[in-house]
C-alpha cells in the first residue's frame, strides 16, 4: 500500500509550511484592519449536481475567461488579501483552475476551495498538489443521495480515499444538518469516516435563501452538539456563534463582510457574501482600500440572524475592536447607500 502523500517528508514540509504561513496572516490580520482576510470568488456559477438546497449555481453559465478570472485576483492581490477561496457553482468545471490557483499563490494569499468532489481523480489531485492549492473543502451531505442532495458518502468515499492517498493539501469534510435531510445522525457517519482518513470535519447549519436564521429541530440540535465537541485543529475551531443560531437565538457580534470578507461572484462584482448578492454590488476593479475601511465600520442589519459560516469566522478576529459606527440594511428599501463603482 502506498505511503499517503502527507505522511513522507515532503508532505508533512508542505503542512508546516503552510501553518507557518497562516500564523503569518493571523499575526498581520491583528496587526492591521486595511485589508480583507478571505475573499471568496465564482470563476464557474454551474454546477454539474442541482441540490435542492442550494440557491448558488445554474445549469446555463460559461466560465469566466481565465484572462479575466487572473486580473481579478491581481485586484485582491492589490487590496492585501490574505486568504482566496474558490466557490462556485463547481470550481473543478473551470477549464483553467490550475492556473488560477497558482496566481492566487503568486499574490502570497493562502489558496482554498469548495467543491462537490464529484469530478476528483488522482490526476486531477496531482495537479492541484502542482498549483498549490493549500485547503479543500467538500460538503457531504447524507450517506445515500436522495431529491434532497447527491453530495452523499456512498458516491464519493472513493474520491476522499484518493485524496487521502494523494493529496499534499488540507482536507475538510463539512457535513450540515437542518434543511430537510432525512436523518441527521448521517451527519455523524460523515465526520467519522473524515477522521478516520486523517482529514478534519466541520458541521454546519442549513439557512435559508437569505443566509438567515433557521433553527433546529432537537435531533439535529443533539448531533450538531455532539460533533462540536470533537476537536478542532483549525481555523474551523471558532464556530460558537452557530450554539445561538441551534436554539433559535440572534447573534450580537460585527460582521466585517465588505470588508475582512468579500464575495466576487462571476461577474466580478464585490458583494456582501453569496446570500446578499448586490449589496454593495460594485467591480472588484475599482474597490478599494478605503471601500475596506469603510466597511469595516459598517454595520449590517441582516447580522443578528445570520449563519454564514465563513463570514462569522473571519469577523471573529475583530470582534473586539472598532465599534461599527453606521448601518446599512442589505434587501432593505432605501436603505442602502451603493458604492459608486469606477
Amino acid at each position: 500500500m502506498a505511503v499517503p502523500r502527507r505522511s513522507t517528508a515532503k508532505g508533512k514540509w508542505i503542512a508546516a509550511t503552510r501553518k507557518t504561513r497562516e500564523y503569518a496572516m493571523v499575526a498581520r490580520a491583528l496587526a492591521s484592519t486595511a485589508h480583507p482576510v478571505l475573499a471568496q470568488i465564482v470563476p464557474a456559477r454551474f454546477c454539474n449536481l442541482s441540490c435542492a438546497y442550494c440557491n448558488e449555481y445554474d445549469k446555463v453559465s460559461e466560465p469566466v475567461p481565465v484572462d479575466e478570472m487572473l486580473r481579478r485576483i491581481d485586484h485582491l492581490g492589490r487590496l492585501g488579501t490574505a486568504m482566496i477561496g474558490i466557490s462556485g457553482g463547481e470550481p473543478l468545471t473551470h477549464p483553467n483552475l490550475d492556473d488560477i490557483i497558482v496566481r492566487m499563490r503568486k499574490t502570497g494569499a493562502i489558496a482554498g476551495m469548495i467543491t462537490n468532489g464529484y469530478l476528483l481523480n488522482v490526476e486531477r489531485i496531482e495537479r492541484l498538489n502542482r498549483a498549490g492549492l493549500d485547503h479543500m473543502q467538500i460538503s457531504i451531505d447524507n450517506l445515500e443521495p436522495d431529491d434532497i442532495s447527491k453530495k452523499s458518502l456512498k458516491v464519493l468515499d472513493k474520491k476522499l480515499q484518493m485524496l487521502a492517498d494523494h493529496a499534499e493539501f488540507h482536507v475538510n469534510i463539512n457535513s450540515v444538518v437542518g434543511g430537510g435531510f432525512r436523518d441527521p445522525n448521517d451527519a455523524l457517519t460523515i465526520g467519522k469516516r473524515a477522521i478516520a482518513l486523517g482529514f478534519t470535519s466541520t458541521i454546519g447549519i442549513i439557512h435559508d435563501g437569505d443566509g438567515q436564521l433557521k433553527p433546529l429541530k432537537k435531533n439535529e440540535a443533539l448531533v450538531y452538539r455532539e460533533m462540536s465537541q470533537w476537536k478542532k485543529v483549525n481555523y474551523s475551531r471558532f464556530d460558537d456563534f452557530q450554539s445561538a443560531i441551534v436554539e433559535g437565538r440572534p447573534n450580537v457580534w460585527r460582521c466585517r463582510a465588505g470588508s475582512r470578507y468579500l464575495y466576487i461572484c462571476e461577474d466580478g462584482l464585490v458583494h456582501y457574501c453569496s446570500q446578499q448578492r448586490g449589496y454593495p454590488g460594485v467591480p472588484l476593479a475599482g474597490y478599494t482600500t478605503a471601500d475596506v475601511k469603510r466597511e469595516f465600520l459598517t454595520a449590517k442589519a441582516c447580522a443578528p440572524n445570520c449563519t454564514i459560516g465563513c463570514v462569522h469566522k473571519i469577523s471573529y478576529i475583530d470582534h473586539w475592536r472598532a465599534p461599527q459606527t453606521s448601518t446599512v440594511s442589505p434587501g432593505g428599501q432605501g436603505e442602502l447607500v451603493k458604492i459608486q463603482g469606477t
